[in-house]
């Protein structure tokens, strides 16, 4: 087990503090602000600790205020409804008073019925390209010192881009991305620890996208980018500790906003998942250094 992946299941190890409430805690996984993946596959383990056991068939969240990595969040739950086949959930996240994001969880059993899916797109596989950590190296010279550690510091999701993109010298194209993904290391037979850890990664690359035709990138400082939304559908099993797709587009930004889609899929071609975001991406007025 790798360190970094050991820091993301610790994170996933909710205290339990009284019924219906958990606590967890952060780290500092991309900069002063938590990380959208870590709230998101918190809360979701959050609600998840109040099911009897059934997976995760969908997620909606609302990022309201920005979190801090030095102090833990509250997780609140309400059970809305167990029923048969679905039980429903709602999550708050708390953290110094304030609430930092709402969730909807829905938790369904297994069962047969019609089924057809989308078919995997025809990409190079992961053997052979470069990790993300790999081409952050070899733009190591053009990081800012000031934010040089948290760029090339290893994640516990290993990344290989099929269209890779510099940060720092971003061109227009088309709103369209793929990448492979896994975890670092072995992971228990827990699927819907799975899940969780696959809510972790969706947010990774995928706000980007609606700002690949704009050739724009979070490094401008004329840029104010932030997670506004994220939905995930889990449609079928999988192990994140396999290497999954997550093909995104990005069909519409508007009023400083971009929407940004994603599917992800099993090597053997079954789409497993499915993801939605919307993004702030708006242009400000840097002021003139005298």
């Amino acid at each position: 087990m790798t360190q970094v992946m050991q820091e993301v299941l610790d994170l996933l190890d909710l205290e339990a503090i009284e019924a219906n409430l958990f606590r967890g805690s952060s780290l500092n996984i991309v900069g002063k602000n938590v990380f959208g993946g870590q709230v998101l596959a918190q809360a979701l383990m959050a609600a998840g600790r109040t099911t009897d056991g059934r997976l995760a068939n969908s997620m909606h969240g609302y990022f309201l205020r920005a979190g801090d990595t030095t102090a833990p969040i509250v997780y609140q739950v309400d059970r809305v409804r167990d029923g048969k086949s679905f039980s429903t959930r709602m999550v708050k996240a708390i953290q110094h008073g304030e609430t930092i994001f709402i969730m909807s969880a829905s938790f369904a059993v297994m069962e047969e019925g019609l089924e057809h899916q989308a078919e995997m797109p025809v990409v190079d596989g992961p053997d052979g390209i470069l990790s993300e950590t790999e081409l952050r190296q070899k733009v190591a010279p053009m990081i800012p010192e000031k934010i040089r550690d948290v760029f090339a510091r290893e994640r516990p999701i290993e990344i290989r881009p099929i269209n890779p993109v510099n940060p720092f010298a971003p061109v227009k194209q088309e709103a369209k991305r793929f990448h492979w993904m896994r975890a670092q290391t072995r992971l228990p037979d827990d699927p819907f620890l799975h899940q969780c850890i696959l809510a972790f990664a969706s947010d990774y690359a995928l706000m980007g996208t609606a700002m690949l035709p704009h050739g724009v990138s979070f490094m401008q400082n004329n840029l104010q980018a932030a997670s506004i939304d994220h939905a995930m559908w889990f449609h079928r099993p999988f192990r994140m500790d396999e290497w999954l797709l997550y093909e995104m587009d990005a069909p519409n930004s508007a009023s400083s906003r971009g929407l940004n889609r994603g599917l992800i899929y099993a090597q053997d071609g079954r789409l497993v998942a499915s993801t939605a975001q919307e993004g702030l991406m708006r242009l400000r007025e840097v002021p003139e250094k005298y």
